[in-house]
Order: structure tokens, then C-alpha cells, then sequence
């Protein structure tokens, strides 16, 4: 049985990690661009500390990645030669709509992405596009506070409008917002937020949130008017949830840690709040400003696939006296026994990307789409410049091994998998380059030094061969 025959394997990137070019082509600033290395980088990623322009003395990643706004048609000239099927990728806003609320897009923006798409096609590689990925224009984060605001709706509606015309029939597949549940987590790089001192932050999380279910449910509606062809997909920071131990507070602790993230899903793709989740808002005080309108839409337009990141599974327990955590994907949890872990402490269990393949399945009855997963590690050129990344060979293996399990034996229906950072980038959780996901390595780091060069590493030919045998050759030779 294996993967069915048109599996879309490929490789994921962001804009924001890897383009660079910010002041190129009337690109305006966005909210990732003014996320530094360095200490402050969490404070300001989650929102506690204010920066909206740039500041002496920091070192800003994202204005210019890896250069792959020069270096694209290369770049993908390489995805072309593993035999990629699909490139997911994600548009910058702001090269769109410079400050976000006009009426009119850039053009130079828009001609950028059709070239790139038009590349993409020159090699059989169908593009799948997320049409947020971290990304706000710093225009509206000033002027109207980001995803807070229910003005943000209009304005991403009009970007959506224009994408889906510009580019039909170079893009069918599309994802809304990249891991929309990290939100909660990372306010300001998930939707443009910061927060006032004495702020019911929770209260501002949740109605933001809400702004961008309802956008992405009028996005999914534009998608299908401009053409039914067009396939709209969510997408999650997913992993399941691991009771620590069979004392029913663990167990009900985890099945609480699991909700609080499918809530988006259960939203996108049923259509509804569900009632839990309502319940819950009702515990804590939560009062969102919900029309007639945005419940019917939400209704009405649900999204056709269910798409997801997945690095690590998670540890639940209500006892509080249990503090060691581990790190991973800005989850941190309770460090599992049984797993070991990457040089980033997130820990290593193909296992669980098939439990949470069967939970989410189970959940949704709607096909799945792994579009993150991998390894980050510090790779070291040998004294021939070869980079040996058996490591990675062996995370990945193992991971689409089990990802190929929950297919033949589980009866998941899973359309593609792209694994994250195909090509070296800028880490979007720490901003350090060191911290290496790619089949092409690029020579530069943390400072952002370097060539820029791109050399190809072990792990390139084995994901070559994976993609030609359609997953079913997964050894190291």
C-alpha cells in the first residue's frame, strides 16, 4: 500500500526566515523584522517587551535571512534536483501591502512571488502557500494594534483577494495561518500584539484570536469563489499530549493541554466553538464580541485538510512539584523518561507523530498534511567541507517511517509532508542560524557572517532517494 501515488513530499520554508531583501522591491517593515537575537528576543516575541523599530546595539536576522530573495531561482533549482513535489513557502505582507491598509498592492511584490511560483512549476513542484506565517506589517501593529483590532479582518481580506486572483492556477493549495494556536504563546510574532501593563492579556489573546478564525474562514470562501480548484487548509502546532502517569489528574490534565490547541482546529474545520472551550471562556471572564455573521461564516466555510507541524510530543501532569521541563516549538512540558532529546533539548519521538496523526484523524475525519518536522543541530563541515548528517537521516527516517505506519496500518489519509527548513535558516524561536534543520547547508551564522554559499549535505542525496522511491527506501546507503 505505502503513500498514495501523487504524495506531495517537498520542503518548508518562511519568508520571514529566509528571504531577507526587507528593504528591497517596496517591502515594507514587518512585526518579524524587529525580532532580534539575543536575550530580549523571548520577552519581545511573547509580547511583554515593546519594539517596533530598530534599536542600537541588536542584530536583526530576518532583513537578510539567507538572501533568498536573490538567490530563489538556485534555490529552487536544488528543491527541483530532490525531486520535490510541492514547496511550501509563505508570502511577506508586506511586500504585498507595504503598510498593510491600502487600497492598491505593490506590484514589484506581487510580480516577486508570481516569478518565484512560475520557478516552482518550471521543476513540477506544486507550491503551497501560507498566507501568514508570523507576518504583520508594522504599520498596523502602530496604528491599529494588530489581530486585536476587527479592523485586521478587512485588511487580510483584501490581501487575500488579491492573491487568489493574482495567482490562480499557480497556486491550488493554500494554509491561512502558520501554527495559529501560537497565539497564545507568542502574541506578538503570532499576531502583531503587546501588551499595556494591567492588560487582561488572556481576554486580548482570545479576542484576537477570534478575529483571525473568522478571517480565515472568509479567506477559505474568497479561495473556493475565485476558483473551486483551490484547496484551503489550517494548520497547528500539534503534538499530542502524554499523561505523565495513569493518575486521572495527569490524564485530565493532558486531555485540558490537547484542548486549549485543538480548539482552533475544532473551530476551522467543524465550524463552531466548541463547548468546552466555551465553557471555559465563560470560567475565566472571557467575553468575545462575536456577531451572528462571524458564526455563520465560521459555519459555512470550513477548511478541506488539516495541516500541522510536529517536532516533539508533550508531557501533561497536575502535580505542580514536578519541574523539570523540556524545551520545544515554545511548548515547554514535562520532561518524558523515556525519550532522549535534541542538542535543543526538544525531545525525540517518531512514536508520537503517529499518535498525534490517529488523533487528529480521528478528531477531524479530513485529510492531514505534515508540513513541518526535522531536526535542529549544529552541523560541522568535515576536513573536506562534507557534511555527515546521519543524525538528521535517522530523525527523519524515522519519522516518516511512523508517519508511514499511521498510513498503512491506521488508515490516516495524509496528502504530503514537507519537512521544515529543507535549506538552512534563520531559527524562528531563537534567531540563530547555528541551530541547522536543511538538506543544503548555508554558510553563515549567528552574527551573520559568511558567504552565503549553499553545498549540499549527506542527508540531500538520502531525501532524494526517499522522494524517488516514494517512501519506501528509507536506509542511509
Amino acid at each position: 500500500m505505502g503513500f498514495r501515488k501523487d504524495f506531495l513530499w517537498g520542503g518548508a520554508t518562511a519568508a520571514n526566515q529566509c528571504e531577507g531583501g526587507y528593504q528591497e522591491g517596496g517591502r515594507g517593515l514587518a512585526n518579524v523584522d524587529v525580532i532580534p537575537t539575543g536575550s530580549e528576543r523571548r520577552a519581545i516575541i511573547t509580547g511583554k517587551r515593546k519594539m517596533t523599530s530598530f534599536e542600537e546595539g541588536y542584530y536583526y536576522p530576518a532583513q537578510e535571512g539567507i538572501d533568498m530573495y536573490h538567490q530563489f531561482k538556485s534555490d529552487i533549482a536544488l528543491f527541483g534536483e530532490m525531486g520535490f513535489k510541492t514547496y511550501r513557502l509563505s508570502i511577506a505582507w508586506s511586500r504585498i501591502f507595504p503598510q498593510g491598509d491600502e487600497l492598491e498592492p505593490n506590484e514589484a511584490g506581487l510580480q516577486f512571488y508570481e516569478d518565484l511560483f512560475k520557478e516552482c512549476h518550471k521543476y513540477g513542484i506544486e507550491p503551497l502557500v501560507t498566507i501568514t506565517h508570523f507576518d504583520c506589517p508594522m504599520h498596523l501593529i502602530i496604528k491599529y494594534g494588530g489581530w486585536r483590532n476587527r479592523e485586521m479582518i478587512v485588511f487580510y481580506e483584501r490581501l487575500c483577494r488579491v492573491l487568489f486572483n493574482r495567482y490562480k492556477g499557480l497556486v491550488k493549495y493554500w494554509l491561512t495561518f502558520n501554527e495559529i494556536n501560537m497565539i497564545l504563546h507568542a502574541p506578538f510574532l503570532g499576531a502583531g500584539i503587546y501588551f499595556e501593563e494591567g492588560e487582561n492579556e488572556e481576554q486580548v489573546k482570545y479576542q484576537a484570536a477570534h478575529h483571525e478564525l473568522v478571517a480565515s474562514a472568509l479567506a477559505t470562501k474568497i479561495a473556493h469563489e475565485v476558483d473551486p480548484n483551490n484547496q484551503v487548509g489550517c494548520m497547528l502546532a500539534a503534538a499530542s499530549y502524554y499523561p505523565y502517569s495513569c493518575n486521572p489528574a495527569d490524564v485530565w490534565e493532558g486531555k485540558n493541554k490537547d484542548r486549549g490547541n485543538y480548539f482552533f482546529i475544532d473551530v476551522q474545520s467543524r465550524g463552531a466553538y466548541p463547548a468546552y472551550a466555551l465553557k471555559r471562556l465563560e470560567r475565566e471572564g472571557i467575553h468575545l464580541e462575536m456577531s451572528e455573521e462571524d458564526q455563520a461564516l465560521l459555519k459555512q466555510h470550513t477548511v478541506d485538510f488539516i495541516s500541522f507541524s510536529y517536532y516533539a510530543s508533550r508531557v501533561a501532569t497536575a502535580d505542580e512539584s514536578l519541574l523539570a521541563k523540556t524545551a520545544g516549538n515554545l511548548f515547554p512540558t514535562v520532561k518524558n523518561p523515556y525519550l532522549e532529546a535534541s542538542e535543543w533539548g526538544w525531545q525525540i519521538d517518531p512514536l508520537g507523530l503517529r499518535i498525534t496523526m490517529n488523533d487528529l484523524y480521528d478528531r477531524y475525519q479530513k485529510p492531514l498534511f505534515i508540513v513541518e518536522n526535522g531536526l535542529g543541530a549544529v552541523d560541522t563541515p568535515n576536513e573536506q567541507g562534507e557534511i555527515i548528517d546521519d543524525y538528521r537521516i535517522d530523525y527523519l527516517a524515522a519519522h516518516i517511517g511512523a508517519m508511514r505506519d499511521a498510513v498503512e496500518l491506521d488508515g490516516v489519509d495524509l496528502l504530503g509532508y514537507t519537512s521544515w527548513g529543507c535549506i538552512d535558516l534563520v531559527s524562528a524561536g531563537t534567531g540563530e542560524m547555528k541551530k541547522r534543520y536543511g538538506f543544503i547547508y548555508v554558510d553563515r551564522d549567528n552574527q551573520g557572517n559568511g558567504t552565503l554559499k549553499r553545498s549540499k549535505k549527506k542527508s540531500f542525496d538520502w531525501y532524494k532517494k526517499v522522494i524517488a522511491t516514494n517512501g519506501e527506501d528509507l536506509s542511509r546507503s
